[in-house]
């Protein structure tokens, strides 16, 4: 054989056991590249908790992927039913999942004492009073396997903003679910303040929207001259089916989150939940990626500053969102608009 044909050969070989060496290391590295497995459960389907899941999965997404981990990302909704969500957790358990996600209080105190044995890290969302549940010990140092964020709604900020609206107001209705922990301490509060300014007090309650329904129009029998809901699940899950009854009786309904004035609601008072939604994810990949042990993770809490207003409802109600506006605007950080949508996707 010619000389420069063995080299030719030799030069061949050597590509070659390069290439392999290569295409070896590439797939090793895929082979070790990390997965986090998360359980999702969302406790309903309403624009709120919607809007938080979707923030929470896209922005845990994109900091897997700038951190070169894979991710799994098991999502279900409980739709309310304790056993479904029972049943849900008990599948991310067997499945071995890193980490669950609770979506409202509900899920979150059900994680917690399905991973008591276990110490499956548990981050929750939406919780409005972590201590008052008991899910933590402290919002600085929890003291468990469990931490994330509160959607804790500053009451007296949004009754304060009915008396901007209607400074000789006698009568107040309070619509709520008895069933869920979220109101219990806003509703308390509720009582105290207008207990104190010497106003009615009417309460209404139900547990499915046939019975919030009839709750919202038992109000308007009451003549009630306002309604105020804490961010109560059960309520907003039957928001687009009760607006109009308290717009044709010209009462204006006070809320706790925005999504209620996405669903027809004249206001919503407190947190972002887009925001808070990503910062939970924010939170998981913290304690996923750098072994942050959630017993020591703050819980992260939120400014309940901004108002919105529903402009459809506003007109419907005979003020003009200029005129509320100038109202409210000493009693927030922010006063912003919204017409009536199902979801915060239909608006864009």
């Amino acid at each position: 054989m010619k000389k420069t044909n063995k080299v030719f050969l030799v030069l061949v070989v050597a590509l070659i056991a390069l290439f392999a060496f290569v295409s070896c290391s590439k797939s090793q590295e895929t082979s070790s590249e990390k997965t986090f497995k998360v359980g999702i459960c969302n406790y309903v389907d309403d624009a709120s908790l919607n809007q938080i899941v979707e923030n929470l999965t896209s922005r845990l997404t994109e900091l897997c992927e700038e951190g070169g981990y894979k991710l799994v990302v098991k999502l279900d909704n409980c739709n309310a039913d304790a056993s479904v969500m029972n049943q849900i957790i008990a599948n991310f358990i067997a499945e071995k999942v890193d980490l669950m996600v609770g979506v409202a209080t509900p899920v979150a105190m059900a994680m917690q004492a399905a991973t008591e044995d276990n110490g499956i890290p548990v981050v929750f969302a939406a919780v409005s009073d972590p201590l008052a549940t008991g899910i933590v010990s402290s919002l600085e140092k929890p003291g468990k396997n469990i931490t994330g964020t509160s959607d804790y709604l500053d009451t007296e900020a949004v009754l304060n903003l009915i008396f901007a609206l209607k400074p000789s107001i006698k009568k107040v209705g309070l619509l709520y679910d008895v069933g869920q922990d979220a109101s219990t301490t806003a509703i308390a509060q509720a009582k105290e303040v207008l207990a104190k300014k010497g106003i009615t007090v009417v309460e209404r309650t139900g547990t499915n929207v046939d019975e919030v329904v009839l709750a919202a129009r038992a109000l308007v029998t009451d003549k009630v001259e306002a309604v105020f809901t804490p961010s109560d699940n059960t309520i907003m899950n039957a928001q687009l089916s009760i607006y109009e009854i308290f717009n044709e009786a010209g009462i204006p309904q006070f809320t706790g989150a925005d999504s209620f004035a996405l669903n027809g609601a004249f206001l919503g008072y407190g947190v972002d939940y887009a925001n808070l939604g990503a910062v939970t994810g924010e939170m998981v990949y913290e304690i996923l990626a750098n072994s942050k042990n959630p017993a020591e993770v703050a819980v992260r809490t939120f400014d309940n500053g901004t108002a919105t207003i529903n402009t459809e409802t506003c007109s419907a109600l005979g003020y003009s969102f200029e005129q509320v506006k100038s109202l409210f605007e000493p009693y927030c950080t922010k006063v912003q608009s919204i017409t009536t949508a199902e979801s915060f996707g239909d608006l864009k």
